[in-house]
């Protein structure tokens, strides 16, 4: 199985990604253009994208809902509608679907709340119709499955009732799209540098065109999503002009560096690991909690880090590594031992549920599936969570889109696109989304940040929050950035009462704001 990345949706561990993007403006109409002047390019054949052949996409399609939350009723505007994307000379290279949801009538000064996916190559579908938009559909929590109703209903834990909510869908994900050749999408849309530009520009079009740059503005960004969300913020501040009340991000990516299981010679990436490993073998024991987590957390900064250093060259240091990591795992130690106790994701994941002949999710290590090969050395399967939720998460969101409001359109929603994956320009593995955090909270003393982490996570694990946030300026800590962990995985929010207490903190933070 290609390891999933940081992401509700990502397809494979996207590293810190930089190069040099085009220029990119943007006109905030919002009407579909039927017919491109662009012209095909001869030498390119087949490869070449001619705007003339895509069918347009409908104008913007606006319809009256209504859900319940906490005991009322909740009457709202659904919106499907696109922001064009234009080159420095006026032409539309992209065309950008957003589904918001609004209050009608609001004060101007309502807040309005951006979210992002991750990946790179998902839509924003997992944040919307999972965790904060009105409606949700199951998805992420054991027993879920691909076969499983795509109906929603209403979702309890929705931010509505704070703020009206922007879910946006970048290029090559959603229904969005791109009306340039391959080689000139990479480089105007699948890069670092050329992300940031181009969705931060979305977000100052949208307030244009809605006219709500009056209103207090958020940024919500899961995984991939978490990495994008502090530069987009800082890009808004100092490029576009527009300030920022408020930060959240969910499970996110935040540095490369230490993610994965590493390089033997450096302790981070197994410090990171080991403590949602623990959760998992707590989690099962019936025993988890931030109390039990205090002592595995305080052992990966000492004597780990101690004993780790020390090396194979020293039996004792090894023999105490064994041991303790055994015990927070849970798995045998005598394989502890043939691994010198540096249990590597895939190897826990795996022996976790051995006994049961099933696989844990690298996103929530307690939601299984079957091992279709449990005689194989080698995992052989994809990951029990990744690929259950594609099925209902892309049957809601077309059917809501099309059937309910009405947006139709033949073209394919990508809800999660290896096609995008595969061509990110995945650059240098410097390049740190930290920087811009600093900067963005340095630069406004009244901006708040929610960092927020599931305890099983394995893909984004807590604990890297953890560590970037002790080392984080005093301007940043206490009350300005809040880290919050709680039970579950990537995808806490699948779990009622996790997406119950994130939203309790969320609206501690829009109070704050």
């Amino acid at each position: 199985m290609r390891r999933a990345g940081c992401g509700a949706a990502a397809m494979t561990l996207a590293a810190a990604l930089a190069v040099a993007p085009a220029a990119v403006v943007h006109a905030a109409d919002g009407k579909p253009e039927a017919k491109s002047d662009s012209k095909p390019d001869a030498k390119a054949g087949a490869d070449k994208k001619d705007e003339s052949e895509l069918l347009p996409l409908p104008a913007d399609k606006t319809i009256s809902q209504s859900i319940r939350s906490g005991g009322k009723t909740i009457t709202y505007e659904a919106t499907v509608g696109l922001i064009p994307v234009r080159n420095a000379k006026g032409k539309k290279i992209a065309e950008v679907v957003y589904t918001s949801y609004t209050i009608p009538g609001g004060a101007v000064s309502r807040p309005v709340t951006f979210a992002f996916n991750g990946g790179p190559g998902a839509s924003s579908v997992y944040l919307n119709m999972g965790a904060i938009g009105p409606k949700r559909v199951p998805f992420g929590t054991a027993g879920d499955a691909p076969s499983d109703s795509a109906v929603t209903q209403d979702n309890p834990n929705t931010w509505l009732d704070m703020s009206d909510l922007v879910f946006i869908d970048p290029v090559g994900t959603g229904f969005s799209r791109s009306l340039e050749d391959e080689d000139t999408t990479k480089k105007d849309f699948y890069s670092t540098d050329a992300d940031i530009k181009y969705l931060s520009r979305v977000v100052y079009d949208w307030l244009v065109k809605h006219g709500r740059l009056r209103a207090p503005k958020y940024v919500v960004g899961e995984s991939y999503g978490g990495y994008r969300a502090p530069r987009i913020a800082y890009a808004l501040q100092t490029e576009m002009g527009v300030g920022v009340s408020g930060l959240v991000m969910v499970s996110p990516y935040l540095d490369p560096a230490a993610v994965g299981d590493g390089d033997a010679l450096s302790p981070l990436p197994w410090m990171i690991n080991l403590p949602s490993m623990t959760a998992g073998n707590l989690e099962r024991q019936g025993k988890l909690s931030a109390a039990a987590m205090n002592d595995v957390e305080s052992y990966v900064r000492s004597q780990f880090v101690t004993d780790f250093l020390a090396g194979r060259s020293d039996p004792n240091a090894v023999g105490r590594i064994v041991q303790k990591v055994s015990a927070y795992t849970g798995l045998d130690p005598a394989l502890v031992a043939k691994l010198d106790g540096r249990v590597d994701t895939n190897t826990y994941l795996r022996e976790a549920h051995r006994a049961e002949k099933k696989i844990g999710s690298i996103y929530d290590s307690n939601v299984t599936a079957w091992d279709p090969f449990p005689s194989s050395s080698d995992r052989q399967s994809g990951d029990p969570i990744l690929e259950a939720l594609i099925a209902p998460t892309t049957s809601a969101m077309v059917d809501f889109v099309t059937r309910e409001v009405g947006w139709k359109t033949d073209t394919h929603y990508e809800a999660l696109s290896s096609n995008v994956n595969k061509l990110w320009d995945r650059g240098s593995p410097d390049d740190k989304p930290v920087a811009e955090l600093r900067k963005a909270i340095a630069n406004d003393a009244k901006m708040r940040v929610l960092i927020a982490h599931g305890y099983n996570d394995l893909s984004c694990p807590f604990f890297t929050s953890r560590l970037i946030l002790d080392q984080m300026p005093a301007f940043g800590q206490e009350r300005r950035v809040k880290l919050a962990v709680y039970p579950g995985g990537h995808m806490f929010y699948s779990r009622g009462a996790s997406a119950a207490a994130f939203k309790a903190d969320a609206r501690t933070l829009f109070g704050a704001s």
